[in-house]
């Protein structure tokens, strides 16, 4: 499975294609980050994000997107400008008919490095070691997006059983039509 991992954000989105399976050794198949100028407007930045997603879809031609789930940060301005990025890379998916996986930070970090409470330093390191790269992917925001590639690599196929199984047994499976309810007179109608 080749997966597109995107570790969002406005000044520097993090992307890494890895191709593999689960229990495998995953390859590592390009690596790098979007920069974009705090200069421009948002709504440019966001042009060229989705622009440069939508280059790396038709280039690596992944079976699915990773993108790291945003969460509530002390800063909201940059927690709504990495929520943005996250927004147009799975658009730039959606538009290629592609499968998108949303994992937190700490699913990602454990996946990984076995502890969901891993510090860049180590999720870079593990990275290297996983990949058997020569020299850790920089910046940070690279290392990242492997590390989403890697995780959905090694979990997405439990994952999907995991729902197959469920949507079998009726979980999450969607409910029958609607149908009227008799009408309620109440204590006043009689």
């Amino acid at each position: 499975m080749r997966v597109l991992g995107i570790d969002p954000g406005l000044t520097r989105c993090g992307w890494g294609v890895v191709e593999g399976r689960p229990g495998g050794r995953p390859t590592a198949l390009g690596v790098g980050v979007v920069r974009t100028s705090p200069d421009l407007d948002l709504e440019l930045r966001l042009l060229e994000v989705h622009t440069a997603v939508t280059a790396l879809l038709r280039e690596h031609r992944p079976a699915a997107v990773a993108i790291e789930r945003v969460f509530t940060q002390n800063n909201k301005g940059t927690a709504m400008g990495t929520a943005q990025a996250a927004g147009v890379a799975a658009l730039a998916a959606a538009q290629a008919d592609l499968p998108v996986a949303w994992h937190t930070p700490s699913e990602v970090k454990a996946a990984i490095s076995g502890n969901g409470r891993a510090d860049k330093d180590q999720v870079t390191l593990m990275v290297t070691r996983v990949l058997g790269l020569a020299t850790p992917p920089k910046p940070a925001d690279a290392a990242d997006a492997l590390a989403l590639a890697i995780c959905h690599t090694w979990r997405a196929p439990a994952q999907q059983r995991l729902r197959t199984a469920a949507l079998a047994g009726g979980i999450g499976a969607p409910l029958p039509a609607a149908r009227t309810l008799p009408r309620w007179t109440g204590v006043s109608a009689r």
